[in-house]
């Protein structure tokens, strides 16, 4: 991996000496179907053309690619030899002139990584698919390029591949040419506008596909047509929802030009849903790709739908902010990535049927952030990126969530109508171009009047959360003397920040019935106590909520009354916002080990069978099971698992019929199954012996409960390769080699182990798989002689494996499970051992390493 890494300077050295006028790409995809070569990797040809000029004659640059096999290398007609100048992750460009021509022919290779042309064979038809995947740097797996995002130029793809294939591109398709003998033809698809390399794109395979078409209205009085369209494999289209895909697309095309009156810029704009993606999506201009775990195979929660909605529009957003406008550098990432998270909910809740979209957003998408902040790696939202490999691990909770909650701030500190014009202003200027941090604060500035200088400063060039806690003081009649909000930082990040917050001051009328709100008050939090003089002289009330509404990011804490309402109260709170605020705020307080995990458990059990809104339920659910897993000392998991399962049982034979939060419990009572009983219900569950009125077992439930007892040693291979045959598809494979690894037993596990640390073989989807199941929390013992050996093994895995696969390794396999300052010591010398080892993978040790400490000091504080 060292060899494929580009740095900061080298990008803006490459920059300063280029301009790239358009590139021309031909991939010959004929053999794709073929067997498997007996050595070698399988390649396909790719024949790159690219004209570029150059601002200093006679200099030297380079070009990216990664492949197995160049041919040929020629530069202004002149043939290079090509041993001189490709060292296997550049080739060499001497010499250059004011205006060039460069040529390269190679074999490239398909990857089963999912990172560059990713090949997949389904193994229900034997059918091949194929699809890009590029981001940071992975175009040069596929085409020689100058892979960074300022060097932006025009893009025609020209694709070669079996006739009855779909062959998709950025660009609409201008002709398809069959070639002699029909078996195969070629694609030739229209030159897009400038556009960065990590977002073109290719498609192909016989994929089902969905097609219709978007029509508005202009200002200008033409009309705009976009044509839409929709594909995932073909073993999947029985259960493909494309029309309810394409309804979403409609309306959020219909809310980005009201709001942005920037025309889509695009053409046409397909979405495939593709096997064996690393990632939620990707925004590829004209051809999006998704995960294709987005076509529901079986039942599942509004909130699932909820979530794909998310994405879909989150993708749509980027299509403006990082497709027309891109980050001159991946400094700025969160130009892109925090404005489409940003905008993916404004969308939701505006313009579709998920009204409480903000609901999620504020206790699940802030909860990532909230997480991502308090590791040793945190850091600003406009981060320091020096290389690639710094890059791909910038993906995260900063530069998504926290970027969009620090947004949510933004809209309200500068004013709706403000922002949405200084995006507009942003989109004319900058448009097919590329922007710094300072190039959105300017047109912010000219539209709100504000200096946007000291809010940049505060929110997105510190790192840290703030916490911030009610004071209350109240005289002999109950009426609030005082009330102040305290604010905090860490002293790793001692920032404190200007917060616009509202207080609401919460009781039950005549102190029976719901929770609900009777004062409220907006308030700026400057330093670290801030007086709320507006709720002087209100009445007493049980709840004090500060950040109701969810205005600001920051943790929220209790004074002591309003956290013992919480603990006997919690379901009452009527505002389900409030309410979901609450709960994200006792799961700070129990990370921070603040709240004993016994507590939240407490809480979960008494109060999440309320909890109406199904995607804060399933979050809650989420959490008990950290808190159980690893923040409970290990001689009272066992008590309190038994107690989770018997109060998920409870709410199951509750829940409505067929409902969402049915489904829901279920689900949740086969993570937290113990028991003999226990057993036998999911055991009866699967074999159709027993029943939940109501509940459909369908084949991803059935997956989830044999898991549930092959972990536990209750069922085994025979088991696993029976409900595989009932089940042979792509997503039955993955729940196979998931269901194996997490059998109970040494030799699995050193097979596991085995397959994902020291081979080669296994697909990105498999490894993931077999790290989930080689990771059972009730297998601490039998995984403890790996602790040693993950230590062990980390630095080279992170040295031959590609940096997907490895950050899987590095992340899936930590000992996480052996929680013991025993283990913690472990890790602490490994990085004192290996100062010189790359950042990237340091940074993934650290945070590893800090979860743990974090769940020792939570065991510590459960007492």
């Amino acid at each position: 991996m060292p060899g494929e890494n580009l740095t900061r300077e080298e990008a803006r050295e490459r920059a300063a000496l280029l301009t790239v006028h358009g590139y021309e790409v031909a991939l010959d995809l004929r053999a794709a179907a073929d067997p498997a070569p007996a050595e070698g990797p399988r390649t396909f040809r790719s024949t790159t053309s690219v004209r570029f000029a150059c601002a200093k004659e006679g200099a030297t640059s380079f070009v990216d690619l990664l492949a197995p096999h160049v041919h040929s290398v020629t530069l202004n007609g002149e043939s290079l030899t090509v041993d001189q100048v490709f060292d296997g992750t550049r080739v060499a460009l001497p010499a250059l002139r004011a205006e060039n021509h460069l040529v390269v022919d190679a074999s490239c290779a398909y990857s089963h990584t999912g990172e560059g042309l990713h090949h997949f064979t389904d193994p229900e038809d034997g059918e091949t698919y194929l699809y890009t995947q590029y981001e940071p740097a992975d175009a040069r797996r596929v085409f020689a390029n100058f892979e960074q995002p300022d060097l932006k130029a025009p893009f025609s793809f020209r694709v070669t591949a079996p006739a009855h294939w779909t062959v998709l591109s950025n660009g609409a398709r201008e002709r398809r040419e069959e070639l002699t003998g029909g078996a195969a033809a070629t694609w030739t698809f229209a030159t897009t506008r400038p556009i960065s390399t990590y977002i073109t794109a290719v498609v192909a395979g016989p994929y089902h596909y969905v097609a219709d078409s978007y029509r508005r209205k202009l200002p200008d009085g033409s009309t705009l047509e976009i044509p839409l369209g929709a594909l995932c494999r073909r073993a999947l289209a029985p259960h493909f929802d494309a029309e309810r895909v394409l309804a979403t697309t409609k309306q959020g095309l219909d809310f980005f030009h009201e709001h942005f009156r920037y025309p889509y810029p695009f053409g046409k704009y397909d979405q495939a849903f593709v096997p064996e993606y690393n990632i939620g999506a990707m925004e590829n201009p004209g051809c999006v790709t998704f995960r294709e775990e987005y076509v529901f195979r079986g039942r599942t929660t509004r909130a699932a739908y909820q979530g794909r909605a998310s994405t879909l529009l989150h993708e749509m957003a980027h299509m403006w902010f990082g497709d027309l406008v891109t980050m001159e550098w991946w400094d700025d990432l969160w130009l892109k990535e925090s404005f489409a998270d940003y905008m993916g909910t404004f969308a939701l809740a505006e313009a579709t049927e998920f009204t409480r979209g903000w609901i999620s957003f504020a206790n699940n998408r802030k909860a990532w952030a909230y997480k991502a902040d308090q590791l040793p790696s945190t850091h600003p939202i406009t981060a320091d990126i020096r290389d690639l490999q710094d890059a791909k691990l910038n993906f995260d909770g900063i530069t998504y969530a926290k970027g969009a909650s620090v947004l949510k701030q933004l809209v309200a500190y500068v004013g709706r109508d403000a922002f949405f014009e200084g995006a507009r202003r942003y989109f004319e200027r900058h448009a097919f171009g590329n922007t710094r941090l300072n190039d959105l604060l300017a047109v912010l500035a000219e539209t709100s009047g504000r200096d946007m200088g000291e809010w940049a400063a505060a929110w997105l060039q510190t790192a840290g959360v703030n916490a911030l806690t009610p004071e209350v003081s109240y005289a002999a009649d109950g009426r609030i003397t005082e009330l102040a909000v305290r604010q905090e930082a860490p002293a790793e990040h001692p920032t404190l920040r200007p917060h616009r917050i509202a207080v609401g001051l919460y009781r039950r009328e005549g102190g029976v019935g719901p929770l609900v709100r009777y004062a409220r008050a907006e308030v700026d939090v400057t330093g670290p106590l801030t007086a709320v003089p507006e709720l002087t002289g209100a009445e007493r009330p049980e709840l004090v909520l500060v950040n109701d509404e969810d205005l600001s990011y920051c943790k929220a804490r209790f004074d002591a009354g309003s956290l013992a309402t919480l603990r006997a109260h919690l379901g009452d709170i009527e505002d389900p916002l409030a309410r979901a605020l609450c709960w994200s705020a006792l799961w700070n307080m129990t990370r921070d080990a603040l709240l004993p995990a016994g507590d939240f458990l407490a809480l979960v059990r008494d109060f999440a069978g309320a909890e109406d809104e199904i995607s804060v339920l399933q979050m809650v659910h989420a959490w008990a099971l950290t808190a159980l897993r690893w923040y409970t000392p290990a001689g009272r998991r066992a008590a309190r698992e038994g107690e989770l399962a018997q109060a998920a049982l409870g709410e199951l034979r509750r829940a409505e019929p067929a409902s969402d939060h049915q489904l829901a419990w279920a689900r949740f009572f086969a993570g937290c199954a113990s028991s003999d009983a226990d057993f036998q219900l999911v055991s009866g569950l699967l074999a159709g012996s027993a029943r939940v009125d109501g509940l459909d077992v369908d084949q991803e439930l059935r997956w989830l409960l044999l898991r549930a007892l092959t972990a536990a040693g209750r069922a085994g291979e025979a088991e696993i390769a029976a409900e595989r045959a009932r089940d042979d598809t792509a997503s039955g494979n993955r729940h196979q080699v998931r269901c194996l690894a997490a059998r109970p037993d040494a030799g699995v596990k050193a097979e596991a182990w085995t397959a994902v640390v020291e081979r080669d073989t296994l697909s990105n989807a498999l490894v993931e798989a077999t790290i989930d199941g080689f990771a059972q929390a009730g297998q601490r013992e039998l995984l403890a002689p790996y602790a040693e050996r993950y230590f062990a093994a980390i630095e080279g895995v992170w040295r031959e494996r590609t940096i997907e696969i490895a950050m899987a390794v590095v992340r899936g396999l930590f000992p996480m499970l052996q929680d013991s300052p025993e283990t913690l010591a472990a890790a602490d010398a490994w990085l004192a051992e290996h100062a010189a080892a790359p950042p990237a993978l340091r940074r993934l040790v650290l945070e590893a390493r800090d979860e743990l400490a974090r769940a020792l000091r939570a065991q510590a504080a459960d007492v």
